[in-house]
């Protein structure tokens, strides 16, 4: 089974050990469930870093990436619930990245879950998507306990829309940010995958510049539609 749509919303967020039971109550009894019932949205997961930073991420399927950036959608952000404004406030690192999918080849649901995040030369995409599509990722989803992957790139428009929005810190990105994801059973298996492929080496022929940023996670809650 492939993703629910095109389209992917990506939150990584931290808070303080103080308010992480508040964190992850609201996150799993209101905000996943608000979130995968607007309209667009079919499925969110969210997932607790086994190593790398930040701790937290959330990860959403829509059915475009244009979705993330309509006055309806923007309209949510500026009325949130009590309890949203509260856990919010306390975030201590929040990046939101708004992906247009290139590459799907996603299979089920699995327990982990590893993220790459890199800077291409945009110039170079075309070839990028090539590699990742027919060379690195039918490579890395054979190995055991490697079930799928899908690659996105964020999207400056759709994410530089929500600015005005004061309940949330947004940075503003000047470069295209990639993002690949590798889903699987275990958790040791998807990181030493992501990390055995996606070295500066490998990644300096589409433009890189700077080594890939890891992350490994394992999955906590989610809910679809």
């Amino acid at each position: 089974m492939s993703l629910f749509g095109k389209g992917m919303l990506l939150t990584f967020t931290d808070v303080s050990a103080r308010d992480e039971r508040d964190y992850n109550e609201w996150y799993n009894r209101e905000h996943i469930d608000d979130r995968v019932n607007l309209p667009g949205f079919h499925r969110g997961r969210r997932y607790a870093a086994v190593r790398g930073k930040p701790k937290y991420l959330a990860v959403y399927e829509c059915d475009t990436v244009a979705i993330l950036g309509t006055p309806n959608y923007l309209q949510t952000l500026d009325h949130q619930t009590p309890w949203s404004q509260r856990v919010m406030a306390r975030f201590t690192h929040f990046t939101r990245l708004t992906l247009r999918i290139h590459v799907d080849q996603t299979h089920g649901a699995g327990a982990a879950l590893a993220t790459v995040r890199f800077v291409p030369d945009p110039h170079r995409r075309k070839a990028l998507v090539q590699w990742l599509s027919e060379q690195a990722l039918p490579k890395l989803t054979a190995r055991p306990g490697v079930m799928g992957a899908a690659v996105g790139e964020n999207d400056l428009e759709v994410v530089h829309a929500p600015l005005q929005d004061k309940s949330m810190d947004h940075p503003r990105a000047d470069e295209s940010e990639w993002v690949v994801l590798l889903e699987g059973s275990d958790v040791s298996a998807v990181g030493a995958a992501a990390r055995s492929l996606f070295t500066i080496s490998r990644l300096k022929s589409f433009g890189v510049e700077t080594a890939p940023t890891f992350g490994t996670y394992k999955f906590l809650f989610g809910n679809q539609r």
